[in-house]
């Protein structure tokens, strides 16, 4: 899969040696597991500037890897298929030892019934206009050629986060009725924020272009194995301003640790809001949340539900990620066709991300091995490293924010070639992820 690596890379890269000397080969699940505290500043010490820039893009699943299984170099799991139709995920359980499954969170729950609204102001720049035209080689069973719709307005109305101690009742999954996570308030930037830069605006539809990136997303990197490693992903809104989104099966596998987050990272200012460690139990599980189905199915049947969300910790200053540098809000239930989606990936080779924007429509597997229905967009110029990267409905240039409607990821790992990306659908499933995730990095 073109999202991420093969696995001779891979293996070529568990034996890569950086300036900081050999990296190290715990794992989260042996006795020499690292304590529970791994702080920011134990994290920019192991994630040098040097590290992260020869990190690269967390390799392609092992077709022979079982489930859960530990590689050396690669992550199990790949692409695939849709879930039950109405049966709860059974989630990967919480720091702390919850049990599997998916209830109530004890925390507020994030969703509300409220149609998507006006982002909050955060004080940080982001992309703009357009993308370009969109490639020929698209799948057979997808709609036209895409063309970029008119810029569509924030919607009327705010959604309003719950009550602190009083969960908001769930809604229903469907294109009808939307459920959108609270509306973050304006962050408040650490004294390393990087003052506002011009935004790069894609001239045309679908075309993707490098620019200087927006607060909200940034490099999620992971050692596996002996490998470093990064993909994609972005802050989403809670209730705990402690939650990041990027794609099931960039954390995937038992032998994932060290893992940060970076926001708006770029080569020639790799830190600019610091960073911002994923937390993780006494036993050195890191705080991410997959769905239980996509370890056990595997990828291929299991696609729709590439997906996973962390809880990371505050960076070095103290601030907690959505209080530095904004969230988006999720939305599940919405539609498959949006008019204009804001798409940003860290591509591997690149020095900065990328973004473009163009519409998206549904694609429906015909592919009885990896069954399901996922959003699809036309943006050329996303290889591997974008995975987990935002498709954003709604992106607000004011607040650098929008909703969050799907990740690189899902189909094919997010697809097969560069200039087509893929999301697993939004639903009731996700819903339910992330209402775990709140609960259990509320406690975390």
């Amino acid at each position: 899969m073109r999202r991420t690596l093969t696995v001779a890379a891979a293996v070529a890269a568990a034996t890569l040696l950086l300036p900081g000397g050999p990296l190290p080969v715990t794992r989260t699940d042996s006795a020499q597991a690292a304590s529970s505290r791994w702080t920011a500043r134990e994290a920019a010490a192991f994630w040098t500037p040097e590290r992260m820039a020869a990190a690269l893009p967390v390799p392609d699943p092992s077709p022979a890897a079982g489930p859960g299984a530990t590689a050396p170099a690669a992550v199990p799991g790949a692409a695939g298929a849709a879930p039950p139709a109405d049966g709860a995920p059974a989630v990967t359980p919480p720091p702390g030892g919850a049990s599997p499954g998916v209830a109530a969170p004890a925390a507020p729950a994030p969703v509300g019934g409220t149609a998507p609204g006006t982002a909050p102001a955060p004080a940080a720049p982001a992309p703009g206009g357009a993308g370009g035209p969109a490639p020929a080689d698209t799948p057979a069973d997808a709609s036209g050629p895409a063309v970029a719709g008119p810029p569509v307005p924030p919607g009327p109305a705010t959604p309003v986060a719950p009550p602190a101690g009083q969960a908001t009742p769930s809604a229903p999954a469907g294109p009808s009725a939307p459920v959108t996570a609270p509306t973050p308030p304006a962050p408040v930037p650490s004294p390393s924020t990087p003052t506002r830069a011009p935004a790069a605006v894609p001239a045309t539809t679908g075309v993707g272009e490098d620019f200087d990136g927006i607060p909200t997303v940034g490099r999620m990197y992971v050692m596996k194995g002996s490998g470093a490693y990064f993909c994609t992903a972005s802050v989403v809104s809670s209730p705990g301003r402690n939650l990041v989104v990027s794609a099931g099966h960039c954390l995937l596998g038992s032998d994932t640790r060290q893992v940060a987050f970076v926001p708006r990272y770029t080569r020639a200012n790799p830190r600019p809001y610091g960073m911002f460690p994923v937390t993780r139990d006494a036993a050195g599980h890191a705080g991410v949340w997959i769905d239980q189905r996509y370890k056990t199915q595997g990828a291929e049947k299991a696609a729709t539900l590439d997906v996973a969300f962390a809880a990371v910790g505050p960076n070095a200053d103290g601030v907690r990620v959505e209080t530095a540098v904004g969230g988006n809000r999720l939305v599940t239930g919405s539609t498959y066709a949006h008019a204009k989606v804001t798409l940003i990936g860290h591509p591997a080779s690149a020095a900065r991300p990328r973004v473009c924007v163009n519409r998206t429509t549904k694609f429906t597997s015909t592919d009885p091995n990896s069954p399901g229905s996922f959003l699809r967009i036309d943006c050329t110029g996303y290889p591997g490293g974008t995975s987990g990267g935002p498709f954003l409905a709604r992106y607000d240039e004011a607040s650098r924010t929008g909703d969050l409607v799907g990740v690189i990821g899902g189909w094919k790992t997010g697809g097969p070639t560069a200039d087509t990306s893929y999301s697993s659908y939004f639903g009731a499933e996700i819903r339910k992820l992330y209402q775990a995730a709140v609960a259990g990095a509320g406690a975390a």
